[in-house]
């Protein structure tokens, strides 16, 4: 069973079913992984304004974001191996790391994009959740296809496709 604890930096955040989409999201992007052990991945939902104090504080980045990922072990795409990662060995899980999302600028993303905040809720869960199993898109070749595909193809098992 999979770990998924989500809370909430501020009172009045809305979208009350944000953490069960969430929550549905990670572990579709674990079980398409093959991630069959029990894992623990926090996740913080907050504003563009706490999300910026957060990406400040720890990338020295001066702008709100959508998601920032903090993966706790260094996993290579594709190839999960629960031996080199963080145990928690008093929940008897793996520990993947943390997630932040703004809310704020997902529902701002949805209507730019012109699909639904579930939508882009589940995809940005499921790209960090990449993140936190060692995918990455610094490069915009090869790297970024390949996570690109993953995401895709995770998003239509959840049935948030962009149609």
């Amino acid at each position: 069973m999979h770990k998924i604890s989500i809370s909430r930096e501020k009172r009045g955040i809305g979208f009350p079913d944000a953490g069960r989409l969430i929550t549905r999201a990670v572990k579709a992007a674990l079980r398409e992984q093959g991630v069959s052990c029990n894992c623990a991945v926090n996740v913080l939902l907050t504003d563009d304004a706490g999300i910026h104090e957060i990406n400040l504080a720890q990338r020295a980045v001066d702008s709100a974001t959508d998601v920032l990922s903090f993966p706790l072990n260094e996993l290579e795409p594709g190839r999960f191996d629960a031996d080199v990662c963080e145990y928690d060995y008093e929940n008897e899980c793996v520990m993947l790391g943390d997630m932040v999302l703004s809310l704020e600028r997902c529902f701002a993303q949805a209507c730019q994009f012109g699909h639904s905040f579930a939508r882009e809720l589940g995809y940005l869960t499921v790209h960090s959740t990449l993140h936190l199993l060692g995918y990455d898109h610094m490069d915009e070749g090869a790297q970024k296809a390949i996570m690109r595909s993953r995401e895709e193809e995770i998003m239509r098992t959840l049935d948030l496709t962009r149609e």
